[in-house]
């Protein structure tokens, strides 16, 4: 599943991240890069400055976690620390996969997120490109918005031709590993989330959460 989510932080918690971030130093993004994807990847990435990231963390997790959307598309085991990139004239991240394994063997990398930090019009170029089973889907969201897509699926960053591109990049692993049975249990959530509060005594939104709650049960895994 391939989702939007506007407004995961709001003016003022953009404002202070963009501040933070211009306190820290840069480094080569192919640092952090995998075997396949150090060719394509031209980038920089936030050198580990374990003061200033806790300071960013304290701003995107809180709001990462109390966003109802996400909790239900991503059903979230764990979410992996935050990884900040820029970039700036002349830099792309060419086609690749993200990595299965992250964290030093510690999770499994089901879902990629990227939030955008940068105003569109800022930048020119940039945009996330995601290869889908329906063809291309480019995405360029503004500040403070975040898109969500399987880890799985085949993507890149267009260049970027003018001003800076600021995005923070997570990975989550979920309950539930199949993305389908994901995107089912959403859809499923959004009808149920609408019946609870508008007829909640009736016995389709009865049936309905029941389904729902077995079914998740049926197909998490702890």
């Amino acid at each position: 599943m391939l989702l939007t989510i506007p407004a995961l932080l709001n003016p003022a918690q953009i404002d202070k991240l963009t501040q933070l971030l211009q306190q820290g130093d840069f480094v080569d993004g192919k640092l952090s890069a995998g075997r396949a994807a150090s060719p394509v990847k031209q980038n920089e990435e936030l050198a580990q400055s374990p003061e200033l990231l806790q300071r960013l963390y304290r701003i995107i997790m809180p709001a990462l976690g109390h966003h109802a959307d996400f909790r239900r598309a991503t059903l979230p085991r764990q979410v992996a620390d935050f990884i900040f990139a820029r970039y700036q004239p002349g830099m792309r991240y060419g086609d690749h996969v993200d990595d299965p394994i992250m964290g030093g063997g510690k999770f499994r990398s089901d879902i990629s997120m990227t939030l955008f930090l940068s105003d569109p019009n800022d930048y020119e170029g940039g945009e996330l490109v995601i290869h889908t089973h329906f063809g291309e889907q480019t995405i360029k969201l503004d500040a403070g918005s975040a898109v969500i897509y399987p880890s799985s699926s085949l993507h890149r960053v267009a260049e970027v031709t003018r001003g800076e591109r600021l995005v923070a990049l997570t990975w989550i692993q979920s309950f539930v590993r199949d993305p389908q049975k994901r995107t089912l249990l959403y859809d499923l959530d959004q009808v149920r989330e609408t019946l609870l509060q508008q007829q909640p005594d009736i016995e389709h939104t009865k049936r309905l959460d029941r389904s729902y709650v077995n079914l998740l049960r049926m197909w998490s895994e702890i």
